[in-house]
């Protein structure tokens, strides 16, 4: 679904959902970059209280995540989502991480200012779907907020069942 693809890149975060130890839900919003399929999250320098995120835990006990993004206003008409649902990877290698630390940066000022420093989570998208009320079916994805560039899509195409 190259439409759900474009409608995600232009958003300036998503929530990423992992599954806990029981199999329960854990969301967290995200900033995010696009490479192709494959999605790119950082573990930056906003304030956290702790390092050992639960989401990093999660991944590394379970792969399969979600990924949504999604524009909501007062008129209806123009609400969308989109969602990306894939296998996740933590990189910690600096020579792995160093090309999606450049996309990161590229897309967002504050990555420039101070780059993230904690692993990069690496999402294959296996699948993406999406949905789109009556306006925005012929509309272009809304641009993104001051500071931060519309994520940059290598290739272009949907993949088989999404």
């Amino acid at each position: 679904m190259a439409q759900a693809r474009r409608r995600f890149a232009a958003v300036p975060v998503a929530r990423l959902a992992t599954l806990g130890p029981a199999g329960e839900p854990h969301l967290v919003p995200v900033t995010f970059t696009l490479d192709g399929d494959h999605l790119y999250t950082a573990v930056d320098a906003k304030p956290k209280t702790t390092t050992d995120l639960r989401r990093l835990r999660n991944i590394g006990a379970d792969p399969r995540v979600a990924v949504l993004a999604d524009h909501y206003e007062d008129d209806w008409d123009a609400l969308w989502w989109a969602r990306a649902d894939g296998l996740a990877t933590i990189l910690r290698d600096p020579a792995d991480m160093a090309g999606p630390l450049e996309l990161l940066a590229a897309r967002y000022r504050q990555y420039r200012a101070q780059p993230p420093g904690g692993p990069l989570i690496r999402i294959q998208a296996e699948r993406w779907t999406g949905w789109v009320a009556v306006l925005a079916r012929g509309s272009d994805p809304p641009e993104p907020p001051d500071g931060v560039e519309p994520a940059r899509l290598r290739r272009v195409g949907s993949r088989p069942g999404g």
